[in-house]
């Protein structure tokens, strides 16, 4: 069976991401599914991370610290889970639009490891730091600067097949331009590089 094609859109929260996917799944060219590391966890771990952050609410650690929700136990397995399901279902044969913030060394190599013989066309979705603040305060459900925080990091990762500027590029002539990288046949070339660095992003 033919691998499915994952699109993977690096980009901060609030860089257009979401906005450039829905207009891949609303073209019927192709057919693509849509998986975001935010209903991942809200749709199907919602209530284990409420269960997690309500037991330990009162937990103190053998130092007598608060206990918070730890990357390293909780969190990047679970983000294992969310890429294992973009492999499995890739290994299926469906295409995936890949929306999700890549921060942490493990989650992108992680990635990596699991989708390096499959085809991955990488993205880079950006735009300014100014852009990204204004964004944040429209849309009134982030935490001003949220973005910010992660810009460094998600955009240390510097090898794509293709690059857009949502601040100049609106959503539909992003998703076209993917469109016509995946017509024109081109080698998805830029996740076999960043496997071979094992590049990671902090």
């Amino acid at each position: 069976m033919k691998k499915g094609l994952v699109i993977f859109l690096n980009g901060t929260s609030s860089s257009g991401k979401t906005s450039i996917s829905t207009e891949l799944l609303n073209q019927n060219e192709f057919s693509f599914h849509h998986l975001s590391i935010d209903d991942f966890f809200l749709r199907l771990f919602n209530h284990y991370i409420d269960f997690i952050n309500t037991t330990c609410s009162n937990a103190a650690s053998a130092s007598g610290e608060d206990v918070q929700v730890p990357n390293d136990i909780i969190i990047n397995p679970l983000a294992a889970l969310f890429y294992s399901t973009i492999k499995f279902m890739s290994a299926k044969g469906m295409n995936i639009v890949v929306d999700t913030v890549n921060d942490t060394d493990e989650r992108l190599n992680s990635f990596l490891s699991l989708l390096m013989d499959h085809p991955v066309l990488v993205v880079g979705v950006t735009c300014s730091k100014e852009e990204l603040i204004k964004r944040e305060r429209a849309r009134g459900d982030r935490e001003i600067g949220l973005a910010i925080s992660q810009y460094d990091k998600v955009y240390s990762l510097n090898e794509y097949d293709i690059e857009l500027n949502t601040e100049t590029l609106r959503p539909a002539e992003c998703a076209n331009l993917i469109l016509n990288f995946v017509r024109s046949n081109q080698e998805y070339s830029a996740f076999k590089k960043l496997h071979k660095r094992s590049v990671g992003v902090s």
